[in-house]
């Protein structure tokens, strides 16, 4: 091949030796649909753009209420950080909160100043059910863990309209017992669940359904809706509890304290709020279905001191009063005053068997308050206009192929992912120091979070992992969550990335906070690849947001110095890291010195790494096509990539981190005088599939000081020119190199374990770690101990990390989605004519884009009833497979059982998991199966 025109030059007619790939063209294939809600021409794009213009506040009021704000790091004054001992769900009725508030299917304003939630009681229940319970990280035989079921339904971005589900048993809910059964239950046996309880046999409990919609963005239409499921009648005690949330008795001076509010009853159902800062809220309570004005409960949100901790209480009207009036019969508990801090109408409702009764109620400001009745026949009408404009907004940017089954496991996924988003408030710095009622231990000054991270300044709303198990925000999480938020708010999303690299946020030194149990944890560096997706995805091009790309860009340089400087510890170009997120995927502990001795060198803190320099390059050419400055940062990112990629295959005159024998990446553990790979097959090997990128010639001929010194490297750099493959096109005889770790040799090798089901490919997905370790695990003797890695396809067998988190065999959606992103990519450089069998020993050769689609179709499958009515995500639950009222919700779990598809860990983990919708998107571009049931 000669060269051609001014463009790279080609390696061969140089005479190198270099990776020649012969093909006739590269592979060309059908982006998935990226249209992104803002661009609809839909009722819910009009507020999107009124919001992002800040015409109109749509977001003020949201879900941003946690589902756990007791026993996180920000509650705990404790002299040795044991948050789970120090403020357990047994005080949370009682105690009021320093950082946030909590509540059942709630809303709050975006400071979470004004919260809204439903409180309920069976009857039966020792407590009022005003929050949602779970075990803590020592009581659950896997870890903490929600024991409720309840489900996010819908919600468009501006939370125009929202609907959740929370089902309660109608006998005592069983909370000794499943804190008793999962402490007796060791890590071999499976977590005891509410339904092993069996208290939704005869369908004896409350589906309570609680719905908002907005008639302007401060006027909140709510909806409350309860089904009696049981055989018989029975009556519900309903409390839907408006509250402020207490940032007046600390005696704290930060932004947010403010002085005490309150609300006042003008009448039985008209409650006016006046708030320093918010300023004045109106409350409505219309008449139950039979007809009668329910009273309105009276207290403060503060602490009951007396049961707490046993001396006087300076107001007689506290936290839990409604528990107690409700449960304990005591009418002295609530105010007589018809005033406070936090009101309740309540509701008794008596419903038939199978039948269900509605209420409703109306939080507006002074400003939007309605001018005739809050419940006149305009109150229903703006619901169903909310609903169908949810139809019309969900219907503009799903795809179109898509079944009615497909369409469903999309909207829930779209619905999980907004009603995670929640109010995070931590000072650091004052925290640290506490406040003049809570004065800190002095233990805390040489504790968690107290060296780096006294400038982390957090109140803003952020998308959770999981708002119950996880409320608090985890960073590389985060980064798989825009990537589903650039299609439904690509707003929000790019609001989300920068803030994390806001100085508030990103430590001085150029690390991103990792989260609260350790900011200074290394989570895997995919923020670059967020950014660079969500530009990409958030319009098309010629119309995207530069000035977004580069502000990211600036600060992402920050923290790809902070990695070279502290995750190299030799200079070699092999990064270590910790567990990288990970978690129990290696031999040892990874974020614990190493019981031999030496250092680790991981293959996939390496692979990394590289995926985030050559991220950086593609930004950088990107940049550099408007402002010929970020020519020499794309230089210096593809002559890092390139050092990186040579140190992972050949580092020491040798293989690098590469089995010649196996075909496989493996850690290598390194000590004085010897290198001794640990061969186990799992994720760590196959995320060096992930750095690639297809560097075009018509790209680089416009870029001429990146052209020189790219020209320059490949002439004078021949010991590392050989990295780089490349391939002449059709196309104008154009050039195209491919930047990647694995040649094209090594890249079919590593496959051939990827797509082998008795390795990686699971029905469901790719695991973590390949089965062939069900028969073969691991074992690598120290001393006296013996450390092995054995296939557990489910939930974790060891307490690494607490046990709530396997590496060792589940699906994760987040690293498979990137596995297909990469063979996409890997499709688009080697074209058609490069084929592989998928799966391995069935005899059928596919390309790499159908080896892509076939791996997002199984992930897809997880969600989707076989030809049984069993959702693989539910296990062999017959409740979510036969009952009517069950069979339709879905569940986004962590991770999931790399051999039968049933959802573990956290189980409302919709952030990350809410991926499949772009599994969707790209199924339905090549229409494979999304007509009829999965497999």
């Amino acid at each position: 091949m000669a060269e051609k025109r001014s463009g790279l030059v080609p390696l061969a007619a140089a005479g190198r030796a270099v990776e020649k790939v012969k093909l006739k063209a590269r592979g060309v294939f059908k982006r998935a649909q990226t249209i992104v809600g803002l661009r609809s021409m839909t009722a819910e794009a009009e507020r999107l753009k009124e919001d992002k213009k800040r015409a109109k506040n749509w977001k003020r009021w949201g879900p941003y209420l946690s589902e756990r704000q007791w026993a996180t790091v920000r509650e705990d004054y404790s002299a040795d950080g044991s948050c789970w001992d120090f403020f357990p769900h047994d005080q949370a009725r009682s105690r009021a909160y320093r950082w946030g508030e909590d509540g059942i299917m709630g809303i709050s304003d975006r400071e979470c100043r004004l919260c809204f939630a439903v409180a309920m009681w069976n009857g039966r229940d020792p407590i009022l059910k005003e929050r949602m319970f779970g075990l803590t990280g020592g009581e659950g035989n896997h870890g903490e863990d929600v024991k409720e079921c309840y489900y996010y339904l819908d919600s468009t971005p501006t939370h125009s309209y929202m609907k959740a589900l929370y089902k309660y048993p109608q006998c005592e809910y069983p909370y000794a017992r499943l804190v008793e059964e999962n402490r007796r239950r060791s890590v071999l046996e499976p977590e005891f669940e509410l339904e092993d309880a069996g208290v939704f046999n005869e369908s004896r409990y409350w589906d309570v359904f609680a719905e908002y919609a907005k008639g302007s963005p401060n006027d909140v239409l709510i909806k409350i809706t309860v089904h009696n499921r049981g055989p018989d009648e029975a009556t519900l005690h309903l409390l839907p509890t408006l509250w402020y949330r207490n940032t007046w008795v600390w005696g704290c001076e930060h932004e947010g304290c403010t002085m005490k509010p309150m609300m006042t009853e003008k009448s039985n159902s008209f409650v006016r709020c006046r708030h320093q800062s918010l300023g004045i809220s109106h409350f409505y309570v219309d008449k139950d279905p039979d007809g009668k004005q329910p009273p309105l409960l009276w207290t403060e949100n503060e602490n009951n001191s007396k049961r707490l901790w046993g001396f006087d209480n300076y107001t007689p009207y506290v936290k839990d009063a409604f528990h107690r009036y409700v449960v304990n019969k005591e009418e002295g508990a609530v105010s007589p005053n018809k005033k406070g801090t936090k009101v309740a109408p309540y509701f008794e409702l008596k419903v038939s068997a199978g039948g269900s009764k509605v209420v409703r109620m109306r939080l507006s400001n002074e400003e939007e308050k309605p001018s005739g009745d809050p419940f006149g026949a305009e109150f229903d009408r703006m619901f169903e206009q909310r609903i169908e404009e949810t139809d019309d907004f969900y219907a503009a940017i799903q795809p179109s192929k898509l079944s009615s089954e497909y369409d469903m496991v999309g909207r829930q996924a779209y619905a999980g992912l907004l009603w995670s988003k929640q109010f995070y408030h931590y000072i650091v710095e004052a925290w640290l120091k506490g406040d003049p009622t809570q004065p800190p231990p002095e233990e805390r000054w040489h504790g968690r979070n107290a060296l780096e991270w006294k400038h982390l300044h957090n109140r803003d709303i952020i998308s959770m992992p999981d708002k119950w198990e996880y409320p608090w925000y985890a960073s590389w999480d985060l980064a798989f969550h825009m990537i589903p938020f650039a299609k439904v708010d690509p707003e929000f999303a790019k609001e989300q990335l920068i803030l994390f690299l806001r100085e508030w946020y990103m430590a001085p030194n150029g690390q991103i906070p990792a989260y609260e149990f350790c900011f200074s944890d290394v989570n895997p560096p995919v923020h670059a690849w967020a950014v660079w997706r969500v530009y990409k995805m958030s319009a098309p091009r010629g119309e995207r947001d530069d000035r977004f790309l580069e502000r990211a860009f600036q600060k992402l340089i920050l923290n790809f110095t902070w990695w070279v400087n502290r995750k190299d510890p030799s200079g070699k170009n092999l990064f270590s890291g910790g567990f990288l997120g990970l978690d129990n995927i290696g031999v040892f502990d990874r974020s614990k010195p190493l019981p031999t001795g030496g250092e680790l060198e991981q293959a996939d803190g390496t692979a990394w790494m590289a995926f985030f320099c050559v991220t950086m390059l593609d930004i950088a050419l990107e940049l550099a096509l408007e402002n010929p400055v970020y020519e020499d940062m794309a230089s210096k990112f593809f002559e890092h990539f390139v050092a990186i990629v040579d140190a992972m295959n050949n580092l020491g005159g040798g293989e690098g981190l590469w089995d010649k024998e196996d075909g496989f990446y493996y850690d290598h553990l390194s000590s004085p005088g010897c290198t001794e790979p640990l061969k186990v097959r799992s994720m760590v090997g196959l995320i060096p599939l992930y750095a690639c990128l297809v560097l075009e010639d018509r790209v680089v001929q416009q870029l001429p000081g990146f052209r020189k010194r790219l020209n320059w490297f490949l002439q004078n750099r021949k010991d590392l020119a050989h990295q780089i493959s490349y391939v002449e096109t059709l196309h104008d005889g154009e050039y195209c190199h491919l930047l990647a770790i694995p040649s094209k040799d090594k890249l079919l090798r590593v496959l051939n374990y990827l797509l082998d089901e008795n390795e990686f490919l699971s029905p469901y997905g790719i695991r973590s770690l390949s089965k062939v370790h069900k028969d073969k695990p691991y074992v690598k003797r120290v001393g006296n101990e013996e450390h092995r890695v054995d296939y557990v396809p489910g939930d974790s067998n060891t307490y690494l990390f607490g046990g709530n988190s396997n590496w060792r065999g589940p699906v994760w959606l987040c690293v498979n989605y990137l596995i297909i992103e990469s063979l996409e990519r890997y499709h688009y450089f080697y074209g058609d004519e490069l084929k592989v069998e998928c799966p391995v020993g069935s005899g059928k050769k596919v390309t790499l884009l159908e080896a892509a689609n076939e791996i997002a179709r199984r992930l897809v499958a997880v969600f989707t009833p076989d030809k049984n009515g069993r959702r693989p995500c539910h296990g062999d639950s017959p409740l979510y497979s036969d009952d009517p009222a069950w069979k339709d919700l879905i569940l986004f779990y962590e991770f999931f059982d790399g051999d039968n598809g049933r959802g573990c860990g956290a189980s409302h983990q919709t952030g990350w998991t809410a991926i499949v919708t772009r599994c969707l998107d790209k199924l339905s571009v090549h229409c494979q199966d999304m007509t009829g049931h999965g497999d």
